[in-house]
């Protein structure tokens, strides 16, 4: 029993990892309705900007926020110099998915220019104290990964339910010229969309660090996981990600 439990949790807090990662894609698919392809060498990217404020000597969660807002600049800033450029995602889908095969690429290549090739070590955002479950030590960093996971799906409900952009990003996906028609800002929702699915990725990628250290390959791996779950769950469903993350 001991062992199932164990195992039970480090599954699950894998999965809260997958799960986080495919919010991001989700939120991109469901204001574009388009996979994005380098959304893990961009989770990736902003791990590094984490790893250098937290080598620096600054708090980790600080440091975890600061990346958060970093990914979210980034985000907006590929969708508007790189993404828009091209056209309209719905009008050019394979266009789309093409730049964004190149962004993984280029992403890749320009961690390894500005960090180097050498794997770096993050510690974990909960430390790496256990707490008994059933006379089983569990990981704190297991646990608040689930509890994190719980908080990003929460706050991604209420802006997708119960806010104007995010109705306006559904909008957007589902028809973009009348939602243009009906006085909604696409091009600001798409760029707000990009920034978000930047920022969460900020968050998975701190997540899965202290597993598999901070390198330029680190979440390829992930973002498998992650399409598997969002396949499972749904594309364009939160609560589809997060179940089909944890399952």
């Amino acid at each position: 029993m001991s062992e199932f439990v164990r195992y039970l949790f480090i599954g699950l807090g894998n999965g809260a990892i997958y799960a986080m990662l495919g919010l991001g894609l989700v939120t991109i698919y469901r204001s574009t309705g388009l996979l994005n392809f380098a959304q893990g060498e961009m989770a990736m990217f902003t791990t590094f900007v984490v790893w250098s404020l937290a080598d620096a000597g600054l708090n980790l969660w600080l440091s975890l926020l600061i990346g958060m807002a970093a990914g979210f600049v980034l985000g907006a800033v590929v969708h508007q110099v790189v993404v828009r450029p091209v056209g309209d995602p719905h009008e050019k889908p394979l266009a789309v998915v093409i730049v964004t095969i190149g962004l993984f690429l280029g992403f890749n290549a320009l961690a390894k220019l500005i960090w180097g090739a050498n794997d770096k070590s993050l510690l974990n955002l909960f430390g790496t104290s256990e707490v008994s479950i059933l006379g089983t030590d569990v990981a704190w960093q297991k646990l608040g990964a689930l509890v994190i996971l719980g908080v990003e799906a929460l706050v991604f409900w209420v802006v997708f339910q119960r806010t104007k952009i995010g109705l306006g990003m559904r909008a957007v996906a589902s028809n973009p010229e009348s939602s243009a028609l009906s006085g909604i800002p696409v091009n600001r929702v798409l760029m707000i969309g990009w920034g978000l699915a930047a920022s969460i990725g900020a968050v998975a990628g701190t997540f899965t660090a202290p597993i598999s250290a901070v390198s330029s390959n680190m979440m390829q791996l992930t973002l498998i996981y992650a399409f598997a779950a969002i396949t499972l769950g749904g594309f364009d469903s939160f609560v589809g990600a997060v179940v089909g993350g944890l399952v």
